[in-house]
């Protein structure tokens, strides 16, 4: 690939996407909307994720689910395929179905940015919840990953609590969700989706930097969600696992957060 910005139009949302280099990891690559960096990946080391809340994301997924045995991926909002990639290593023989409204950015970040040659992935251009019950109806995945929040400004149908309904229900009986929520102070949109999550799921966790919940910040959180219980030693391994400095809310304390 060139060292020169490969830039291209993205119609659907009115700019342009773009992709450079990381002069500070070699290998590396990022991909930008409008200007704004929006995802990171080494092509030299898929395994590598920079962005913290991504990499939060690994971290729990790998402390949950240890064993490196196929699972069935679903990733609603595609980015640079980030976590993709990384799956297809970490979970050899995986499938992997990425989900994008902007056809031009999928096509893009495919054709510029190639999948390891192990990965399973089949690439869907439609709208992140009418797709649970189009495209992909009847079918139950391991792990969803949701990477399409941006605070208030989300799409409100992407939401509410019975989106969070028909994600459930598009997860095995034993299958992870994990959504990136972006929100400033004072996280009123965070509070709306974890009570949302919480009338769809039994057991939520909220993960983020101590910082983040003290509600003057803002930034990334992790929401984690399973209808089968996670045990209380396994949540203090995903504190562990970071990245540092991490700190995870659940149960109780998670329904103290949610009343500031």
């Amino acid at each position: 690939m060139s060292n020169k910005p490969i830039k291209r139009w993205l119609g659907g949302v009115q700019a342009h996407a773009t992709i450079y280099d990381d002069d500070l990891v070699p290998g590396a690559k990022i991909l930008a909307i409008g200007g704004a960096e929006q995802s990171h990946v080494n092509l030299a080391d898929p395994e590598q994720i920079f962005y913290e809340y991504l990499a939060r994301i690994a971290n729990h997924l790998s402390v949950l689910r240890p064993k490196p045995e196929p699972l069935k991926f679903l990733h609603l909002g595609a980015g640079a395929l980030t976590l993709a990639r990384w799956g297809a290593l970490r979970y050899p023989k995986s499938t992997h179905v990425a989900v994008d409204i902007e056809r031009e950015l999928l096509d893009f970040v495919q054709t510029h940015l190639p999948m390891p040659k192990e990965s399973n992935l089949r690439a869907i251009v439609a709208d992140a919840r009418a797709v649970l019950y189009e495209e992909l109806a009847g079918e139950l995945y391991d792990v969803i990953v949701v990477d399409i929040f941006s605070g208030p400004e989300a799409p409100e149908h992407l939401t509410t609590a019975e989106y969070y309904a028909e994600l459930a229900d598009s997860l095995a009986v034993d299958g992870l969700l994990f959504v990136n929520i972006g929100d400033d102070p004072p996280l009123s949109f965070t509070d709306r989706q974890v009570a949302a999550a919480q009338t769809a799921f039994g057991h939520v966790l909220l993960s983020s930097t101590p910082e983040m919940f003290t509600r003057r910040f803002p930034g990334n959180l992790i929401l984690t969600a399973s209808k089968a219980r996670i045990e209380e030693p396994a949540i203090e391994a995903c504190q562990a696992a970071g990245p540092y400095p991490s700190e995870i809310k659940h149960s109780l304390a998670l329904d103290r957060f949610g009343k500031p």
